[in-house]
């Protein structure tokens, strides 16, 4: 896929953040799990219980620490689902690094919508970015992927997933027109975006898809 068709098919990029971290959001920048880690120089079985395994609940990293970095849960991956839905011989444990070592974007407002109203998140307040996708892709288009599905979601189906869920933009199939095959549901940025608020244009305070203030 072209980027100049990537980026007209999708000119608005989303991104949901827990409630009061933009201001934290916009002096450090998006992190990974993986890159917090990084952060926090953690290692062995410390890093382990954040990185490797599902988190079922928000997990704070390296407790009453003064940064607070919160790690949000991934109750919809849990170990069993995901060996039904793995392929090409990754296992439940490589899957969680490598979604932990990834940013996530949404690439539709519909997408994004879909996440703040699922059960778990829709009475919860969230600060909600969202970015310019012209210069933000052309920045980083060495270290974007692009996903057809919830990468981190196996409801209500395990569906597949495996060496090639995520795709480079010149290796995501596209037809004829330069359109994408299927619609690009996720794009991801390895390891963090430090420079982020280069790119956010409009920061909202939502709860589930009511938009409650508009922050920056």
């Amino acid at each position: 896929m072209e980027i100049d068709k990537l980026i007209e098919a999708y000119p608005r990029l989303y991104h949901m953040a827990e409630r009061d971290t933009w201001d934290s959001i916009r002096a450090r920048g998006l992190l990974s799990a993986s890159a917090v880690l990084d952060h926090f120089r953690l290692t062995g079985e410390d890093r382990t219980r954040y990185e490797s395994v599902q988190r079922p609940v928000k997990m704070e990293v390296v407790a009453g620490h003064p940064e607070k970095i919160v790690l949000r849960d991934q109750k919809p991956m849990p170990h069993n689902r995901l060996l039904v839905a793995l392929q090409d011989g990754i296992t439940p444990e490589e899957w969680y690094r490598i979604i932990n070592a990834k940013v996530f974007f949404w690439a539709t407002k519909e997408r994004l919508l879909g996440l703040l109203n699922a059960r778990d998140y829709r009475t919860l307040e969230h600060d909600v970015l969202t970015i310019d996708a012209v210069p933000f892709i052309h920045a980083y288009r060495g270290q974007i992927w692009l996903c057809h599905m919830n990468s981190g979601n196996t409801w209500p189906m395990p569906h597949r997933r495996g060496a090639n869920t995520f795709r480079r933009i010149p290796d995501y199939p596209a037809g004829p027109s330069g359109k994408p095959v299927r619609p690009v549901a996720e794009l991801v940025v390895d390891h963090g975006v430090p420079d982020i608020a280069l790119y956010v244009i409009e920061v909202h305070r939502m709860r589930g898809t009511e938009v409650i203030d508009r922050i920056m």
